[in-house]
């Protein structure tokens, strides 16, 4: 069994997996999240960081209690090495070595997007490249092309802020509990689509080939949201109709941007990861965009979440390459995703 742990921010999580004809097969998964930081509407990096050295042992110890195994079943353990939060991923990363060193193991450091992106074949062990990869998280949002695992190529990323920090500032905005994501969701879900409409960031740049052809922009966005919650007289009265506006111009970017790419490289699947992934509204207008033209593969939010399963998921897969971290591995806030190949010159479908 491969032995994941992850720490990347505010959740403590472990996970094993048990290797089957080549596919990841998940024995536990067990995520802690740290409810700390709703007080102060973010999360704090020290605070993180103490709660994953309280936490992280007790996880590890109740993720091998639920899956009946033994230390001696465990053949090599993959850590989350970043991005992330240097203090946070220090503690995993220093559990994990130990851990390995102590168990006469390999060692593997896992990126922690590429961790995102073997996610679904934990539920669909039969998926297989190539497909296009929207990652969709609290810090992240990018638009990959996977040709085979291991190869990346990037479309296209968001020029400033992340979609799931834009979901989460506007749910401030509102009024809303951090995290926001899920109740912004469930807000807009009761908002009238047509009193709102708010730009559609870089959707122009769509037809254009270029560098911005695939990426992402929300801090305009949110600005035109903050100026309507302002100009508002009666928030409690606005503010589903303004949480709807908000969705469906974030969403529709989200939604055009990839399905633009999934089709002009011809892929038979696209793909959403990463924390925003657990937003129904954002796989259900995907799926109906690609409606014949390309299956979506979206997995369960536990497993879209920052958890362990996806990073032991990842580390089997490359430790069956014979791929191994020295004991000298360090945390990173960022580094490329490993494989990352020259980025396709996409162009538009012409008339």
């Amino acid at each position: 069994m491969i032995l994941g742990i992850e720490t990347s921010c505010d959740e403590t999580s472990a996970a094993l997996i048990e290797p089957h004809d080549g596919r990841p097969l998940l024995r536990s998964l067990v995520i802690l999240s740290q409810d700390v930081h709703r007080i102060f509407g973010g999360v704090v990096p020290e605070l993180a960081s103490r709660e994953h050295v309280r936490m992280l042992d007790p996880v590890v110890q109740r993720t091998l209690a639920e899956s009946g195994g033994q230390w001696r079943d465990v053949s090599g353990v993959a850590v989350t090495a970043g991005p992330g939060l240097i203090g946070a991923l220090l503690v995993g990363v220093m559990y994990g070595k130990g851990l390995a060193l102590s168990l006469g193991v390999p060692l593997i450091g896992i990126h922690h997007h590429e961790g995102h992106l073997f996610a679904p074949l934990l539920e669909d062990p039969d998926l297989t490249p190539p497909f296009v990869a929207l990652l969709v998280s609290g810090g992240h949002t990018m638009l990959l092309d996977v040709p085979a695992w291991g190869e990346y190529r990037l479309l296209g990323e968001t020029l400033d802020d992340a979609t799931g920090e834009a979901f989460d500032k506007v749910g401030t905005m509102l009024g809303l509990r951090y995290p926001a994501g899920a109740a912004l969701e469930r807000l807009a879900a009761t908002g009238n689509p047509d009193r709102y409409d708010f730009p559609r960031p870089m959707l122009k740049d769509l037809t254009e080939p270029g560098r911005h052809q695939f990426a992402f922009s929300f801090s305009g966005l949110k600005t035109a949201l903050l100026r309507a919650v302002k100009a508002s007289d009666d928030l409690a009265r606005d503010r589903a109709d303004l949480a709807r506006g908000f969705q469906d111009a974030a969403i529709e970017v989200l939604v055009e941007k990839t399905a633009r790419a999934t089709e002009l490289l011809g892929r038979p699947r696209a793909m959403i990861v990463g924390g925003v992934a657990c937003n129904r509204t954002l796989a259900d207008q995907l799926r109906a965009r690609l409606s014949g033209v390309a299956a979506v593969s979206v997995a369960a939010p536990r497993l879209n979440t920052d958890n362990a399963a996806m990073i032991a998921a990842a580390g089997a897969w490359r430790l069956a390459r014979g791929e191994r971290s020295d004991w000298d591995l360090e945390p990173f806030d960022w580094k490329p995703l490993p494989g990352l190949l020259p980025s396709p010159s996409v162009q538009p479908a012409r008339p």
